[in-house]
């Protein structure tokens, strides 16, 4: 079987949108490729006393909204164009919640889960002194991603730091409050999701309180996403699932008890009061929002069918098939696409800069309110270019954000 090409998939929809948007042919040539790209090899001694050489990537696809953004990825199929796919879709997220930032992204080919905590910090050291020469506070600022976290943020702030003889702490963000991390990054993708999803009840006229919930995926943004649901809203968590099964009951899941039983058991099966429900029962619940919190493509296009949510929120990445985008939206089910739904944590990441930039830290109050305004603002924008192209919600947030790009281009006289 061939896979299908992140990168190509990612030009596809760039056409879509360059099509309604009427683009100029050179624009849209522009738009097809990243400005820079980096790919490096450096060694790493491991703890056999061995040397092993890694290949990375570091890409910046558009800086003309500001510093490149986005994640490093630790992964043994990493390869080339997905992360170009990836600083293409971190471009157009960054654009879609109007934040001063391109996008970017990094990896290295590399697994993890084979290395020693030793053997990863001198992997992501080593890597951060390849890329230096292109990264910054005001040129690209990393974050995690895939298989990387706060300590390998930490590793590399203080890596670069040394390079430049003083403290960085903005190199990257994600970083642990000791290092000059933010308050509320920590659940920022599902809370701003659920910002979204409380817009989309506005226009559709869903009443949130008693709205039956249902969540496919329940790692940390599913999880976070039940709780909040719950905590803002009063919704009913009817329904949940991971990589082992799901469970449901109608009559209501208490999130906080869900989270218990998994870090117990190791899944949500099995819990006291629910019945088990294959993916695609789960799927087709009777629901008022469907959220996908997990894995790529598991609405598909047979799938898409049968589908009875009102709402379908993507806190993950690519959980919708195109082909199933089209039926669900002859259907009338109401897509928050990713790049809009799940933008919450590049929202406060790039509040994390902002506090890094004159050294003073808000609080979580501070923080959530700030994020409502971004996530509220960027849907409004969203649904009405939907509304004025008649065209579905990811389509729409495409437009608004290549719109935004092409116009910092224009004002900066590139085109």
């Amino acid at each position: 079987m061939t896979l299908e090409n992140p990168f190509e998939n990612s030009r596809k929809q760039l056409a879509k949108c360059a099509a309604i948007l009427g683009l100029d042919e050179s624009i849209h040539e522009m738009l097809r490729h990243p400005m820079r790209e980096l790919r490096v090899t450096f060694p790493v001694r491991m703890d056999d006393g061995s040397i092993k050489v890694f290949e990375g990537f570091r890409i910046q696809y558009n800086d003309a909204r500001g510093p490149t953004k986005g994640g490093i990825r630790f992964h043994p199929e990493e390869n080339i164009d997905t992360v170009r796919a990836l600083a293409a879709w971190m471009t157009w997220k960054c654009a879609v919640v109007d934040i001063p930032l391109g996008g970017g992204k990094g990896g290295i080919i590399c697994n993890p889960k084979e290395m020693s905590d030793g053997e990863l910090e001198r992997l992501s050291r080593n890597y951060i002194s390849s890329i230096a020469q292109i990264i910054g506070p005001r040129k690209d600022v990393p974050a995690p991603d895939v298989y990387t976290n706060s300590q390998i943020m930490a590793w590399m702030v203080d890596e670069f730091s040394k390079i430049s003889s003083f403290n960085q702490p903005g190199i990257v963000t994600g970083k642990p409050l000791t290092m000059g991390g933010s308050l509320g990054r920590s659940d920022a993708t599902a809370r701003g999701g659920l910002y979204t999803i409380r817009e989309a009840a506005k226009v559709l006229g869903i009443e949130l309180k008693g709205a039956k919930v249902a969540i496919q995926g329940y790692g940390n943004a599913g999880s976070n996403a039940a709780k909040l649901a719950k905590e803002m809203f009063g919704c009913k968590i009817v329904a949940i699932s991971d990589s082992r099964g799901g469970v449901m009951n109608m009559d209501g899941i208490d999130p906080e008890m869900a989270s218990q039983h998994k870090a117990k058991t190791g899944s949500v099966t099995g819990m006291l009061n629910t019945t088990p429900v294959s993916t695609e029962a789960f799927l087709g619940l009777d629901v008022d929002v469907l959220i996908p919190a997990a894995l790529e493509n598991v609405i598909t296009e047979k799938r898409a069918h049968t589908i009875n949510a009102k709402i379908v929120a993507e806190l993950a990445n690519g959980p919708t098939t195109p082909e199933a985008d089209d039926i669900l939206f002859q259907r009338g089910v109401h897509i928050i696409p990713d790049f809009l739904c799940n933008a919450g944590g590049v929202t406060v990441s790039y509040f994390e800069m902002v506090q890094n930039f004159y050294m003073y830290y808000w609080s979580e109050a501070r923080v959530h309110t700030r994020l409502d305004r971004k996530m509220t603002d960027a849907y409004k924008a969203v649904y009405a270019a939907s509304q004025k192209y008649n065209i579905d919600m990811r389509t729409a947030a495409y437009v608004v954000a290549i719109e935004r790009v092409v116009t910092a281009m224009k004002d900066r006289g590139w085109i």
